[in-house]
């Protein structure tokens, strides 16, 4: 299974990006699906996760500004970050895990997000 990010860059606070992770390869259908981040000189932490069902999970810091979601069709997951702040600046990682079959745990290559005046 491969993981392919894209959609990180700068934006100044109180901007927007979005993120996209697409999957492809051999995928067990029921999967959850989700965001982590890690910003400098500390440690990685989630951001959001969303299930094959729907079901959604967010850090407490995100609420409210980032919403994910996904296309099961195109083993997709998105990541709308609205109302961007300084301390959103990290490295943003998608993962994908088999919570089915192998449980198996599959990471993207991280893209950076920088918000910034």
């Amino acid at each position: 299974v491969q993981l392919q990010a894209s959609g990180g860059g700068s934006v100044q606070p109180g901007g927007s990006l979005r993120l996209s992770c697409a999957a492809s390869g051999s995928i067990f259908s029921i999967n959850t699906m989700g965001w982590y981040r890690q910003a400098p000189g500390k440690q990685r932490e989630l951001v959001a996760t969303i299930t094959w069902g729907g079901r959604l999970n967010y850090a407490g810091s995100v609420k409210g500004r980032f919403t994910i979601s996904r296309d099961n069709a195109k083993n997709t997951v998105y990541l709308q970050m609205n109302s961007l702040k300084p301390e959103d600046t990290a490295v943003y990682s998608c993962y994908l895990e088999h919570t089915a079959g192998d449980g198996m745990v599959y990471w993207g290559k991280g893209t950076l997000v920088t918000v910034s005046s």
